[in-house]
């Protein structure tokens, strides 16, 4: 490469580099500020579930996506959801890992995101069979080697344990019409005392970017996985999801 197109070059990605270095510390900044002031929730967003168990809390994420398949399919796709087939998921969990000096994780973790995630210690709070799911646990995620602890629902709506934070979120599908379904996902979380807001404030400012980009990616992965499960007619329950590269390579041929 000539010297000309070489400088060229590094002006661009030290160019690209800092606008992606400011936006980030705006975001940080931002949310910081909006940390213990969450939007309440709008129209068909509120919950009702989630409202009896976590009536107050410090922060929420709330994440929606329109898909062409009904309501108990796409439901089923998101329990069985692969999440760690997701090559930026994958590089999230590493970077975190990285950041925070923590272990690696086993590779014989189960698939399936409602089968993982109870795996590590979330419990189920509240089901509705077939339309939704709140997942729920006490937690210090500042730490390196983060543990989530079960509690049954009353004794989580009860908890006030100092230095931990409680979290809650939610998988959950609405019907629109016969062949078409809303998917939501929905985040809340509360410290139980001081300290703990504090240690969370400052993790939530800094790693929440990369936990609403995984919210975004398993979006779009999970409205294709699901629509490709109606189209062919075979809901698949209890098969690998289908979140593979080949597989979506396959369906667009």
């Amino acid at each position: 490469m000539a010297p000309t197109h070489m400088r060229s070059a590094l002006k661009w990605a030290a160019g690209t580099f800092g606008v992606a270095v400011g936006a980030y510390a705006g975001y940080v900044g931002a949310t910081w500020l909006r940390y213990g002031h969450p939007a309440p929730a709008r129209g068909d967003d509120g919950d009702s579930l989630l409202d009896r168990l976590m009536p107050v809390y410090d922060v929420v994420e709330r994440r929606h996506v329109h898909v062409a398949a009904p309501a108990d399919i796409t439901f089923a796709a998101a329990g069985e959801q692969d999440l760690m087939a997701l090559p930026v998921v994958r590089a999230i969990f590493k970077a975190r890992e990285v950041a925070l000096g923590s272990d690696s994780g086993t590779t014989t973790d189960p698939r399936g995101l409602l089968a993982l995630t109870k795996s590590i210690g979330w419990g189920v709070l509240a089901e509705a069979p077939g339309r939704e799911v709140v997942m729920g646990a006490v937690t210090q995620p500042w730490k390196a080697n983060v543990v989530f602890r079960p509690l049954p629902p009353h004794e989580f709506v009860a908890f006030d344990e100092a230095d931990y934070v409680k979290i809650a979120w939610t998988l959950r599908t609405d019907p629109v019409g016969a062949n078409a379904s809303i998917f939501r996902t929905e985040t809340r979380a509360l410290a139980t005392d001081a300290a703990a807001r504090a240690k969370f404030r400052r993790y939530w400012s800094f790693l929440s970017p990369g936990i609403i980009l995984i919210r975004w990616v398993a979006l779009g992965s999970l409205k294709r996985e699901a629509e490709r499960r109606f189209r062919s007619g075979r809901p698949d329950r209890g098969r690998r999801p289908g979140f593979d590269a080949h597989l979506a390579r396959r369906d667009e041929a």
